[in-house]
């Protein structure tokens, strides 16, 4: 089994301000990472730290065996940032949305080339958004534009996609279908899959490996091993404990 994301004894300041402090964690060809922790644990931080879009403080970072800097390979990785609601005037539509993922391998597919319709079509399948290819992307709710976003992030279809809080303000069934998806991906597809959330149960259910940060990575394992009152009290500094109740 390959390691497609290495983090080395991480360390990031904001202003001097220490946000994570001394991490380690390996993410492994077919993983479904959840990565949680309380707000302002510096679960963002490191996703962008995996990008590139933010340069560590200490330690280091492999992406498929590169620093961010070195890789290029950047058609290998998808990325859905937070969600935020798209202005309802924005004059594109959904497969031009899609298609702005393209745009690591313009040279390959060009700019609106069979290869390249092929490719936003077939990603707009996967998402079950193929019908509203040309609809204007702010006149969809906001369940069916995270749908395109994630569509835009597989376009190239990516062996590694890491989503960050992809199902705030979206609808519980819609948070349904949207999960059943990410297990499509990660089952079927084999997408290495790193998932930021604050929703426990979630990520309790639907991953692999759970990572837990609170400036520090203070477990790192099975779901179910994390589910003791050692382990949740470690993550957010007092007493806690799993109630189980049934879901409606």
């Amino acid at each position: 089994m390959s390691t497609l994301v290495a983090i080395e004894n991480v360390g990031f300041r904001y202003d001097g301000v220490p946000v994570l402090e001394d991490v380690n964690l390996t993410v492994e060809a077919g993983d479904f990472l959840g990565l949680i922790g309380p707000n302002g644990s510096g679960k963002t931080t490191l996703l962008k730290i995996i990008l590139g879009l933010l340069t560590p403080t200490a330690g280091q970072v492999r992406l498929f065996g590169k620093s961010p800097e070195a890789f290029r390979e950047w058609h290998r990785v998808g990325y859905v940032p937070q969600r935020a609601l798209l202005d309802p005037a924005l004059p594109v539509t959904v497969q031009e949305v899609v298609a702005t993922g393209l745009v690591p391998s313009l040279a390959l597919f060009g700019r609106g080339g069979a290869p390249g319709r092929t490719r936003v079509r077939e990603a707009l399948g996967l998402a079950g958004m193929e019908a509203h290819a040309g609809t204007r992307i702010g006149a969809l709710s906001a369940g069916q534009q995270q749908r395109v976003l994630i569509a835009r992030a597989l376009v190239l279809e990516p062996e590694l996609l890491l989503l960050d809080e992809p199902t705030g303000g979206v609808d519980p069934e819609a948070q349904g279908t949207f999960h059943a998806l990410l297990r499509h991906l990660n089952h079927d597809r084999r997408v290495t899959l790193i998932l930021v959330s604050h929703d426990i149960g979630v990520v309790t259910r639907e991953v692999t490996r759970v990572a837990c940060l609170n400036r520090r990575l203070v477990f790192h394992g099975p779901p179910g091993d994390f589910l003791s009152d050692a382990a949740l009290s470690a993550l957010y500094g007092h007493s806690v404990g799993v109630v189980a109740h049934d879901q409606p």
